[in-house]
C-alpha cells in the first residue's frame, strides 16, 4: 500500500499542528515541512473540510488542529484522504480478461483493510508521542516565541 503525497503531507502538518500551543500560519508549518506553500495549502483545505484543523484569519489567527483532530484515528484520516477505491484498476481503460474470476483483486482489498486496521487505534496524539514529539517541536516550535540571544 502506497500512500499519495497529499496524505503523507497531511498527516506530517497534523501531526506539526497537534505539539503547537498557538496557531502556526501554512507558510510555517509548509517551511518546517520542506513542501511547497501551495501544497500545504490544499492539504489544509481538505483537513479543515474533515473537522480536522480550523483556520483563522487575521491577527492571532492561523491554523489549530481541533479536539476531535487531536484523538482522531490515523486510519479514519487515512481512509477519508485516499478516499474508497480498489487497490488496482480492473475496469481500467483497458479492463482485466481475469476480472470476472480473479482472486487477487479480493486479496489486495482485504490486504487494504488490513493496513488501516493497523491504524485505526492509532491517533494523532500517539503519533506526537515521544520520540516525534521533541523533534517535532524542534522543527515548528511551540508556544510562544522566546527572547532571542
Amino acid at each position: 500500500m502506497r500512500l499519495t503525497k497529499s496524505t503523507d503531507l497531511a498527516l506530517r502538518a497534523v501531526m506539526a499542528l497537534a505539539v503547537k500551543d498557538e496557531p502556526s500560519t501554512a507558510r510555517d508549518v509548509a517551511e518546517a515541512m520542506r513542501v511547497p506553500y501551495s501544497h500545504l495549502a490544499k492539504v489544509v483545505a481538505r483537513l479543515q473540510h474533515l473537522g480536522v484543523v480550523e483556520t483563522r484569519r487575521g491577527r492571532g489567527g492561523g491554523l489549530e488542529l481541533t479536539p476531535a483532530g487531536r484523538t482522531a484515528s490515523v486510519g479514519r484520516l487515512v481512509r477519508e484522504l485516499e478516499g474508497v477505491g480498489d487497490v488496482v484498476d480492473c475496469e481500467g481503460e483497458t479492463p482485466c480478461p481475469l476480472a470476472g474470476a480473479c482472486r487477487l483483486r479480493g486479496a489486495l482489498r482485504r490486504a487494504q483493510e488490513a493496513f488501516y486496521a493497523s491504524l485505526d487505534p492509532l491517533t494523532v496524539a500517539d503519533l506526537t508521542a515521544a520520540p516525534t514529539g521533541p523533534v517535532l517541536v524542534g522543527l515548528v516550535g511551540s508556544g510562544p516565541p522566546g527572547p532571542r540571544d
